[in-house]
């Protein structure tokens, strides 16, 4: 409970995570995907680089697009990545908004629990395709989620046949995965009960059908590291060494999320560099 509710606290409370946006030196902008009927804002970041380089997909969290998302985008092009991260709220929120227009992370949650997954995955090909024909993109194509979009990122592998690698931060595998061409590399945290209980079920489904599946998980870490992990509130936690258990207890798990914050980047990086 002390964990969903420090998602909820943490999840929409992202001043430090827009500071850091507006800092970026990079070129960030904002496209409008149409489809069918719908018309999906997405939120795309270049490299400073003059070759042309592979496309990530960033699948927000289960808040919607935040400022943290939107920052993960531009850390990948800070890597030399391209990277667009699709509002999956467009169109769903008051007055016909998207994520931003979501009064809190409370109401947020809900209107992504209620997306429907048809919609998702349209959404998803058309941000590809989009993202495919990008003039700077060398048409290589990975697919990369976190929470709800790490859940989203290991599906739209079963949906998408010209990815090359999917990357599944703390997200539950789909029922089936017989469809799945691209390798998928999990990443997973220590003290998240509900998703580590589903790996055993992953590993086994992935194995028999043949697919390439590199699950890791990162002792004494919460669900969410990747953005605890860089939220001064986690550095603060860090410091505070009282002796009360309840602290030390948010201490150990803010110096886990850290850490495992930075050891998935190395990897997710050293992985990005293989496509």
């Amino acid at each position: 409970m002390i964990a969903l509710f420090l998602c909820l606290s943490t999840g929409f409370a992202q001043d430090w995570a827009k500071q850091k946006l507006d800092k970026s030196p990079r070129h960030g902008e904002w496209v409008q995907i149409k489809h069918d009927n719908r018309t999906v804002q997405a939120y795309v970041v270049y490299p400073e680089t003059k070759q042309k380089v592979p496309v990530i997909i960033v699948i927000h969290e289960i808040f919607g697009l935040s400022d943290w998302a939107r920052s993960v985008a531009d850390d990948l092009a800070a890597h030399g990545y391209i990277a667009i991260a699709p509002d999956l709220l467009s169109g769903m929120g008051p007055k016909g908004g998207g994520s931003s227009e979501f009064a809190s992370a409370q109401d947020a949650v809900q209107g992504v629990s209620a997306l429907n997954a048809d919609q998702v995955t349209a959404d998803l090909n058309a941000t590809a395709d989009y993202a495919k024909k990008i003039p700077a993109s060398n048409g290589k194509l990975a697919v990369s989620g976190f929470c709800w979009g790490g859940g989203q990122s290991f599906r739209f592998a079963t949906n998408r046949k010209d990815l090359s690698a999917a990357f599944v931060f703390y997200g539950q595998g789909p029922d089936n995965v017989a469809a799945i061409t691209a390798p998928v590399y999990g990443f997973y945290a220590g003290e998240d009960s509900r998703i580590g209980a589903t790996i055993p079920a992953t590993e086994a489904a992935m194995k028999a059908a043949g697919k390439k599946y590199e699950p890791v998980t990162y002792a004494g870490a919460g669900h969410g590291f990747m953005r605890a992990g860089e939220d001064p509130a986690n550095d603060a936690a860090i410091a505070n060494t009282a002796d009360d258990p309840d602290t030390k207890k948010k201490h150990d798990m803010a110096v886990a999320n850290k850490k495992a914050r930075t050891d998935s980047w190395e990897r997710w990086l050293g992985l990005l560099k293989s496509l």
